[in-house]
């Protein structure tokens, strides 16, 4: 192992290209999809396309019941025509609409739970290459059993799975779970950093 120090990591030091222009291309409640076009220090230009959210972050909720629990919410998802397991999530209803809001909201909706305690413990970009997408997500305690709504069109009998800790992560590990804000949230409740979360 080298012991070369090196800088610092600073996220916010100066860009390396220069935005030249950007035409939107397209524009949905959830996020317009730009075309964008930059040029190098060195004179070189290119383009990319980019996502823009506009609809705040999108919010996930990794809830633990009373006996070591997780619900997992089966969906049917369009984009990749395959089932996933997921923890609940999804965007606000309005601009008034609270991240907690939305975690308590989607609990219910899709996992039957309502929590006594939730707080949000990570937030991460989904895929910052080519979108300004964050995920939130939170950890619920204290749960009691609601009825849960449709989640969609798109996955008209979704189920509830309830799983241990151990099983999610090796659904993990064996690539059950391919959803990334799911494997986020389990690994950290794997790792024991969100043990004393909600005390």
């Amino acid at each position: 192992m080298s012991s070369e120090t090196y800088r610092q990591f600073d996220p916010w030091r100066p860009s390396p290209v220069k935005e030249i222009s950007r035409q939107q291309t397209a524009k949905t409640y959830y996020f317009n999809i730009d075309h964008v076009f930059y040029e190098t220090s060195g004179g070189d230009k290119f383009d990319r396309y980019s996502i823009q959210d506009n609809s705040g972050d999108t919010v996930a909720v990794l809830a633990v019941t009373d006996d070591g629990l997780i619900p997992l919410v089966e969906q049917y998802r369009v984009a990749n025509h395959r089932w996933t397991l997921e923890i609940p999530g999804g965007h606000s209803r309005d601009a008034s609409e609270r991240p907690a809001d939305v975690a308590k909201r989607k609990l219910a909706e899709e996992g039957g739970y309502e929590a006594a305690k939730i707080t949000q413990f990570t937030r991460f970009l989904n895929t910052p290459s080519y979108s300004t997408q964050h995920t939130a997500i939170f950890f619920a305690s204290g749960l009691t059993p609601v009825a849960r709504t449709t989640i969609g069109p798109e996955t008209p009998r979704s189920e509830v799975r309830l799983v241990t800790v151990d099983d999610a992560y090796q659904m993990i590990v064996n690539g059950t779970i391919v959803d990334a804000k799911t494997i986020i949230a389990i690994l950290r409740l794997k790792s024991g950093s969100l043990n004393h979360l909600n005390d």
